[in-house]
C-alpha cells in the first residue's frame, strides 16, 4: 500500500483534550534532539535526527503542496500578518495535527528541523517588530521549507524576517526553539535567535545537538582532538609492550552520555568516521545506524525531584536529499518506513497528513518498507 493512497486530508488544527492542555503547560523541557548529515560515495547528502519529548507529540506525517496560502501564528494563537505562497511542496512530521513542519525536506532537497534551544533562546518583541515579517518560532522551518531551494537562500532571506515571542497554543509556553538547514549540496546552516536576534552559523560539520550555543559546541571540540577511530598504537615503556584491550582505543574517552553536548561530539566523531556507502537505501540504513545511538528509552532521563520518566526518543527521522524520500520510524514501531514525496500530486489543494503512532485515536498508518 502506498502512502500516497493512505494518506487522509487533515484539518489544519485538531483539537487537544482539556487533559493534555494542562500536561502541556508543566511538561519538561525536551533538551534530547540530535542531528547530523552524512556523504553519499556520489556526493549526495543524507540527513537524520532524532525527536525527544516527555509526552505524546501526536506527530504526523504532513505533505505540504505548491501555490498553498500560508498565514503565520499572531499573538493569542490568532493568524498573524505575515503571510505567504508556499513555491516548494514538502513533507516531513508535524506535533499536535497543527499544519506546520517539526521536521521536514522539499522537493528541491533542502531539509532540517528544529530542535530545542531551553535557556538560550531569546525572540524579539512582537510589539517592536512589523507585524508583516513576524514569524512564530514553530512557523521559521515550514516558512525556510516552503520558499527556498537552498541553504544559501535562506540565509539572503533571513534579514527580512523577525522570529517573535508567542506563547503556542497548545502549550501554554514560549518554546525554545533553533534550527538546523541542509541542501543537496551538503551546506548546512544553524539559525538561533538570541537576544531578539538570529545569529546565523555557516556549519562545516552538519551536527547540531541542543544547548549551548552552536558557537559553544564548536569551541567545545577542541577538548576532543585526540580522539580518533584508528586503535591507539602499543605503549613501549622500559622495555615493556602495553597494549590495549580489544578494538576501539582510539575512541577512549569519547562522551557517551545523553548531555547535548556530549551527543554533538559523539555524533560529529560517528559522521567524520563511517563508511560512505552509495546514495539510496544503503545510506540510508546507515544514517538509521548513526541514529540508533541516540535512541533514549522512557526512563533513561528523569528529574532528579520526580520518579517520572521525562522524555525519550518519539521518532527518528533520516532523508535522502538526492532521492527526494523521507523516512521514519517511531518508539513504538522502529521499522522505518518512507514517502516518496515526488510520488504525490505536488500541485494539490490541500495540505495531506497521515498518523505515526499506535493509539487509540489513530491506528499506524502502513508506510511502504524502503
Amino acid at each position: 500500500m502506498s502512502l500516497g493512497s493512505t494518506l487522509r486530508v487533515g484539518r489544519f488544527f485538531r483539537g487537544l483534550s482539556v487533559a493534555l492542555a494542562g500536561a502541556l503547560a508543566v511538561a519538561p523541557a525536551a533538551q534530547a534532539c540530535t542531528s547530523f548529515i552524512i556523504h553519499t560515495t556520489e556526493g549526495g547528502i543524507v540527513y537524520g535526527r532524532t525527536m525527544e519529548f516527555g509526552f505524546r507529540l501526536k506527530s504526523e506525517a504532513i505533505v505540504i503542496p505548491r501555490n498553498l496560502a500560508m498565514t503565520a501564528t499572531g499573538p493569542d494563537g490568532k493568524p498573524g500578518a505575515m503571510t505567504w505562497k508556499t513555491k516548494y511542496a514538502a513533507t516531513g512530521l508535524n506535533a499536535f495535527g497543527i499544519p506546520v513542519l517539526t521536521d521536514g525536506m522539499n522537493e528541491k532537497g533542502l531539509a532540517g528541523g528544529i530542535l530545542y534551544f531551553p535557556d538560550y533562546a531569546g525572540y524579539a518583541d512582537p510589539a517592536k517588530v512589523d507585524p508583516k515579517t513576524a514569524l512564530a518560532p514553530w512557523d521559521v522551518l515550514t516558512w525556510a521549507l516552503t520558499n527556498f531551494a537552498t541553504v544559501a537562500e535562506v540565509k539572503a532571506a533571513l534579514s527580512g524576517i523577525s522570529v517573535v515571542d508567542l506563547k503556542e497554543p497548545t502549550m501554554g509556553i514560549t518554546p525554545p526553539f533553533h534550527y538546523t538547514l541542509h541542501d543537496a549540496s551538503g551546506a548546512s546552516l544553524v539559525i538561533e535567535p538570541v537576544g531578539g536576534t538570529l545569529k546565523v552559523y555557516d556549519n562545516p560539520y552538519g551536527v547540531m545537538t541542543n544547548a549551548p550555543g552552536f558557537d559553544w559546541h564548536l569551541t567545545n571540540l577542541r577538548n576532543y582532538v585526540k580522539i580518533s577511530p584508528f586503535n591507539a598504537e602499543p605503549l613501549k615503556l622500559d622495555g615493556q609492550t602495553i597494549a590495549s584491550f580489544g578494538q576501539g582505543s582510539g575512541l577512549l574517552g569519547i562522551p557517551g552520555d545523553p548531555t547535548p553536548p556530549s551527543r554533538f561530539v559523539r555524533a560529529l566523531g560517528y559522521v567524520a568516521s563511517v563508511e560512505r556507502k552509495p546514495s539510496g537505501i544503503q545510506s540510508v540504513r546507515l544514517a538509521e545506524h548513526i541514529a540508533n545511538n541516540f535512541d533514549i528509552p522512557v526512563g533513561w532521563i528523569r528529574d532528579g525531584k520526580s520518579t517520572a520518566a521525562l522524555e525519550y526518543t518519539q521518532w527518528t527521522a533520516v532523508a535522502d536529499l538526492a532521492n527526494k524520500r523521507y523516512y521514519v520510524k517511531t518508539y513504538d514501531d522502529p521499522v522505518l518506513r518512507g514517502i516518496d514525496l515526488m510520488s504525490f500530486d505536488l500541485n494539490a489543494p490541500k495540505v495531506v497528513t497521515a498518523p505515526l503512532l499506535r493509539d487509540q485515536d489513530a491506528p499506524a498508518l502502513a508506510f511502504p518498507k524502503p
